[in-house]
Order: structure tokens, then sequence, then C-alpha cells
């Protein structure tokens, strides 16, 4: 399960000059501003029409992420930074508007397992007729519709002249909203795989990438079962691993280069490098401890030396009485360098040209 803050956009869709669109959306993030907050949840809204997309312009398919107009990099980035969406919609001759359709052509991966509520309005029927149409094409593109919808009828959500819908409109929102935040952290495992920089990792199922600091609660958590074993080894508490806050954490993230070894959403193993000098630095290697045993911990190894250029040797450290640590490094490769600190062995592997 994702712990990561979600970013969720409100698509405003109809371009109608005095539209009820742009009413409609700035209702739902007011009124679902408490449920945000409390969710943790930011809520953005986007109107179509301020995007200025042309009808869909790009000579490459959209699955190739190829993009000559800047106008789509930009529809490419804002969507890339979503977690999930809400659109709002009005219905057009049983259909949605053509605007909403053709945002949604512009793209491809860009969407993929992130989930999608639909508000509508309209006369009649409420305009949900526009939210099955706009289904059809948003389950094509891997997004996964939420069950909860909200429907405003005009008339009804007009009162002495003034756009107000009922509580029981504001309840569905946020029935809504939670919903769709409870599926947006369900898919991430999914949205990361599908992500830039993602590849397969040595256990079926399970995949690599690059730790970013809003990774860190994953990793806080790994640390403090990894590090366990490594604090009665050497008789102290006082390891960075086991002390270090959240905060803290994602500010090493930020400076180091972590790789993350992932299966389901869980962090399974990691390990972080640094190059200072012409020393490619290696730490926090770690894999789950009921994991133990199947090789990981030589696969990140191995991998975390591959990122050796510019570097003449390799350095890591492990506590003075991490015998185990201290076989499996040795047999590495690495050789321990005179004792600078009496509870800590420094190793050294020399690379050759």
């Amino acid at each position: 399960m994702s712990m990561k803050r979600l970013r969720v956009l409100v698509l405003v869709c109809s371009t109608r000059p005095n539209a009820l669109g742009p009413t409609v959306g700035t209702w739902l993030t007011t009124a679902l501003a408490p449920t945000a907050r409390t969710l943790d949840v930011d809520l953005a809204s986007v109107a179509i029409g301020d995007l200025h997309l042309p009808f869909l312009d790009e000579e490459e398919h959209p699955a190739r992420g190829v993009y000559q107009h800047e106008h789509t990099r930009r529809w490419s980035e804002t969507v890339t930074g979503a977690d999930g969406f809400i659109v709002v919609t009005p219905e057009y001759n049983y259909g949605m508007p053509a605007t909403l359709k053709n945002a949604l052509d512009y793209l491809s991966a860009e969407w993929a397992w992130k989930p999608v509520g639909f508000v509508s309005y309209g006369n009649t029927s409420a305009d949900t007729r526009a939210v099955q149409h706009a289904k059809q094409v948003t389950s094509t593109l891997r997004l996964v519709s939420v069950g909860s919808t909200v429907a405003l009828r005009i008339a009804e959500a007009h009162r002495q002249g003034v756009f107000q819908p009922a509580a029981h409109h504001v309840q569905a929102a946020v029935d809504m909203l939670e919903e769709l935040v409870r599926a947006g952290h369900a898919l991430a495992p999914l949205r990361d795989l599908n992500g830039d920089g993602a590849t397969p990792g040595p256990l079926p199922g399970s995949y690599v990438r690059c730790l970013r600091p809003d990774d860190g609660p994953h990793v806080t958590v790994l640390q403090r079962c990894c590090w366990v074993d490594e604090a009665i080894a050497n008789d102290t508490l006082r390891l960075p691993a086991l002390r270090e806050t959240p905060d803290q954490v994602q500010a090493w993230l930020a400076e180091w280069h972590t790789t993350g070894l992932w299966h389901a959403g869980r962090l399974l193993g990691m390990i972080r490098t640094i190059r200072r000098g012409g020393a490619l630095h290696i730490g926090r290697l770690a894999v789950a401890p009921d994991l133990r045993g199947r090789g990981l911990g030589r696969w990140l190894l191995h991998t975390a030396e591959t990122r050796h250029q510019g570097c003449d040797h390799l350095l890591l450290t492990t506590g003075t009485g991490s015998v185990r640590n201290l076989a499996f490094y040795q047999k590495q490769g690495y050789a321990p360098l005179p004792a600078a600190n009496s509870g800590e062995v420094s190793l050294r592997k020399d690379l050759t040209s």
C-alpha cells in the first residue's frame, strides 16, 4: 500500500462561454476541502479550456510518448504528476464533450493505473450518459473508474438562483473521493511498474526503481526491521538507521542515489551510493528479514557496484560485531581497512580498469 500523499486533478471539461462547469468545479473543490485535508490529498482544479489543446495534432501515436508540440508536453507533465482524477462533465447529445475526448486522446501511458471519478451535471438525466460514454474511453486507457459518482440535476441544485447542491450531493462527493483515494493507493504499485525507470527485479513480479524522498516512510519501516540484528550483534542502539526520523530519511534520499527493490507496493530491499572523490561509497544495504538467504543482498550490491564510473575503488562500512556482514562483504571482494572507529569496520574494493 502506498504511503505517498496523492495529487488529484479536478478536470473541468466544458469550454462554452458562461458554462456551468467552472461553478460546479468550484463547488466540488470547496465541498471536498475538509475531506482532502483529512485524507492527505492535494486537490488541483484544471480547466481543459485553459490547456489550449487543438484537436489532436501529434504525428506519432500517443502510445510512443514522442511529442512534437509544447502544448502536448505540458499536458503530459500535468497528467504524469497526478495520482487520480475527478472529471466534471456535462452531456452533449448523449455523449461526453469533444474537449474531454480530445484531452484523453492526446496521451496514453500517463493515464495508466490511476483512478478516476465522475461528477456530471445536467437536466433530466443529470447527464449521466456522458459518464457512461467516457468510461468506455477511460477504461481503454487503463484508467480505473470508481463506483461512486455525483449526478447533479441543475434545477434541483439551484436554490433561489444560487448553485447550492444539497447535503446528499456533498456526501456523494465525499464518498467518491474516499473511494478514489483508496484506489489510488492500491494502484500505486502498478503505476510504479508502468513508470519511467522501473526495471524487472530478481524475484517474479518484482521491480527496481530509484527511491525518492516521498518513499521515506517505506525506507524508515525497512530500516527499523533490518537493523535490529545489527544492534544486537554490536550491543548498541545508537545506529543511525534505527534512530532517523522520516524527515531525516527524506533528506538523505534527496542526496544519495538509492535503489529500491519492490513487489506489490512493498519495499523488499534497498542500497544507496554516492561518489566522493575517487570512491563510490555504498551503504544501507537492507533486505527484509523474511527474504534473507535468497541472494537479494548480493544482487543489490552488484547493482550498486555498476555505478562506479569515474571511481577507482568502492567503500562501505559495517559494525565490528557484524560477523555475518563482514564475511559476506569479504566474499564479494572487499578487504577490511585499519580500524579508525572502535565500533565500525570500513571495507574497500579496488576496481580494475
